[in-house]
């Protein structure tokens, strides 16, 4: 048999919390009162609802376990992860032999719901054990809807709710399947005293914005639910109380990273105190965390017109401008902070990052330097001050900044990155390498580390162990253009050239106006012989970068392989209008024009490039073999001479030797330096057989021999 229900609910007052309020409202003495008489009398099942604040819920279950003794009495609480009220109650013990059950912190559970609802959109729940979709409905609600017979078989005791007003109405909402078997609803009004308590430790004494910030989302959840109780529930609240807790509000959603939840806090926290500058910086704050730095900017004005010596704001607002790119007016921004804070360490820091987006490094520099004679443990400004210094060149200091960040922050990744990238600027590729390990040791996913890793190893010729470090560069950010185009460059070294290409491609493909890959992929299709193709590759990098010294040079020397020497040597002849100290170029367009026959031209040409790398053996060689057409063998011979000299290995040089000395008829040392080349490449031995300046000792029994026996 069921108990009977007292007050059923008609339609409109399922959606209306005012039709069960009493014409004459009761005050709390008398509220409990009644609530005391109807759980002393009520056996069996009985769902009774009371409004309270928090506060008024712990006096309400200490008073009726002491003024009902007689009764088995337990107090359930619940929080913002519960789904499944049934469940909770079944796993308490002994749940058969209770009089009173108080269910407390429903709320928790239901805040998000009724705030996303009363912003005019809905959250849904899932049910794993019904089935479907709840809209607008949390889990445990749409459990209570659809098992409230349950309730009635299996605990024959009163439940009695304990619920904020908001959350009643709520309730009242969405559960009114199951709310419509309630038999009370009472009403407990905020004492004025309480109110004012309440208030001040939920503004001043519950914690502040560390605190916050190291709430789990229960934690968060349970706090924002007691703040929305005293919103909610209490009419006597003042303004100024008011916006104190929609300002406190807005605290916990910010430091739980809810930053529209936040800023609407905010906005409620202003429309009853419009001059509270804090509100005002704190809507900044939660405005710049989702990137709508004009908006903040607006709102930090507004707290300065309010506050104008808020050092926070004007610091905060500097960081907004700078993100937006306007660093003048950061800087000023940081100056107006700093007038009224000397000490603050922070703002001379993000002077020094806008100063340092304006180039100008040296005084970034000294910014940074401010913040650390405040702050000297600041890892931040150390690092900064690396990058600065790095870009200034000065590369030693940068390491010993990025050293002292290490120092004081061991797990800095960046900081191990922009030291492995000062130590590769020095040339210091093994050192380079242990850096970048540690800084992917820390954050293994950190792309342009495992880039700039494969770099290094390149400097140090150890390509495949390179290839495989921009591999795994690719494997986070497929799309790393420069990553493609250093494997390429790795793949080339190898003498994998359709392989290179392929990469160069694949980086072009990202980024069409990538001129290196485009000028890259040239140099790999002349090694393959398909010189027209180079040209075109060149040319598509020349379009993109005019003054691209490096390409014309290449283009020229894919002309010289073409026999177009005219044009290559008007392509070299660009390649040095843009640097006129390229020794490369001086020495293709030497080598051009000894196949035009124009010797002296190219010895002045093969003269200037040797002005510039004097240690560059190819020259010296090229050098020697036009004298050797000139007829001047002393000095073609000392010009190998030199070659071999800087490079002991350097075939071609003895074999131009080798035709020196057979055109002067000297066999036994043709045939010596001839012996050296092919000990070095034995291409040379094909060679020398047709080559015609071995014509005059061919007939020579010991150079036939020679040839023989080779």
């Amino acid at each position: 048999m069921t108990n009977p229900k007292l007050k059923p609910l008609t339609n409109s007052q399922e959606s209306d919390f005012e039709g069960l309020r009493e014409e004459q409202p009761l005050t709390a003495a008398e509220s409990y009162q009644s609530l005391l008489r109807s759980l002393r009398r009520k056996n069996g099942f009985n769902l009774l609802f009371v409004r309270c604040s928090p506060v008024q819920a712990d006096e309400i279950i200490r008073r009726v376990s002491q003024d009902l003794p007689n009764k088995n009495i337990q107090v359930l609480q619940l929080d913002s992860e519960t789904d499944n009220l049934y469940e909770k109650i079944v796993d308490l013990p002994n749940y058969t032999n209770l009089n009173i059950l108080f269910v407390r912190g429903l709320e928790n559970a239901l805040l998000r719901y009724e705030e996303a609802e009363s912003e005019g959109y809905f959250l849904s729940s899932q049910s794993p054990v019904y089935g479907g979709t709840w809209a607008g409905v949390p889990k445990i609600l749409g459990y209570l809807n659809l098992s409230r017979e349950r309730f009635e078989r299996q605990f024959p005791f009163t439940l009695v709710f304990l619920l904020p007003e908001f959350a009643l109405r709520y309730f009242i909402r969405r559960a009114s399947d199951f709310f419509d078997w309630y038999s009370g609803v009472y009403e407990f009004p905020t004492d004025k005293d309480i109110l004012e308590r309440e208030i001040e430790r939920l503004v001043y004494l519950d914690g502040d914005l560390d605190t916050y910030q190291q709430f789990t989302p229960q934690q968060r959840q349970e706090k924002l639910a007691e703040i929305k109780a005293y919103l909610s529930d209490s009419p006597s609240l003042d303004p100024v109380q008011t916006s104190e807790l929609w300002h406190k509000k807005g605290l916990i959603h910010q430091m739980g990273k809810e930053y529209e939840q936040a800023i609407a806090s905010y906005d409620r926290a202003l429309e009853f105190k419009p001059d509270d500058h804090e509100a005002w910086y704190n809507r900044g704050v939660a405005l710049a965390d989702l990137g709508r730095f004009a908006e903040a900017i607006a709102s930090y004005d507004k707290a300065l017109e309010i506050k104008p010596d808020d050092h926070d704001a004007w610091n905060y607002r500097g960081v907004a401008l700078d993100d937006l790119g306007r660093f003048a007016e950061a800087i000023a921004s940081y100056d107006k902070a700093l007038e009224i804070k000397p000490d603050d360490h922070e703002a001379w820091y993000n002077r020094g990052i806008a100063l340092d987006d304006l180039g100008r490094l040296e005084q970034a520099i000294a910014s940074y330097d401010r913040a650390l004679e405040i702050k000297p443990d600041y890892p931040d400004a150390w690092y900064n001050r690396g990058v600065a210094l790095g870009n200034l060149g000065r590369l030693e200091e940068a390491i010993a900044s990025y050293d002292k960040a290490l120092e004081i922050k061991p797990d800095y990744h960046q900081a191990w990155y922009g030291r492995g990238f000062a130590l590769d600027d020095l040339g210091r590729f093994a050192e380079a390498i242990a850096s970048y390990d540690r800084a992917l040791e820390i954050k293994p996913d950190l792309h342009e580390a495992w880039n700039n890793r494969g770099f290094a190893l390149d400097d140090l010729g150890r390509f495949a162990e390179a290839i495989a470090s921009y591999d795994r560069a690719l494997e986070i950010k497929p799309d790393l253009h420069e990553a493609w185009n250093n494997r390429g460059a790795a793949l080339f070294n190898l003498g994998r050239f359709e392989e290179a290409i392929a990469s160069f491609d694949r980086a072009l493909e990202i980024k069409p106006d990538k001129y290196e890959a485009w000028n890259n992929r040239g140099f790999a299709l002349g090694n393959l012989g398909r010189f027209e193709e180079a040209i075109a590759s060149y040319d598509r990098a020349l379009e993109i970068k005019p003054d691209l010294h490096q390409a014309w040079n290449n283009r020229g020397n894919a002309l010289f392989n073409l026999g177009r020497f005219e044009q290559a040597i008007a392509s070299c002849d660009r390649a040095l209008e843009i640097k006129p100290d390229d020794p490369y170029a001086w020495n293709n367009r030497g080598n051009a024009l000894g196949n035009l026959g124009r010797f002296e031209q190219a010895i002045a040409s093969y003269d200037r490039a040797l002005e510039f790398k004097p240690d560059y053996p190819d020259t010296w060689d090229n050098r020697g073999y036009v004298l050797t057409c000139m007829g001047r063998y002393k000095d073609a011979l000392e010009s190998c001479d030199r070659a071999i000299k800087i490079n002991p290995n350097h075939a071609n040089a003895y074999y131009n030797k080798a035709c020196c000395y057979g055109l002067q008829n000297n066999v036994e040392l043709a045939i010596e330096n001839l012996q050296r080349a092919i000990n070095l490449d034995v291409e040379y031995q094909d060679m020398a057989k047709t080559d015609k300046d071995f014509e005059q000792i061919r007939g020579d029994e010991r150079f036939q021999s020679f040839l023989n026996r080779v």
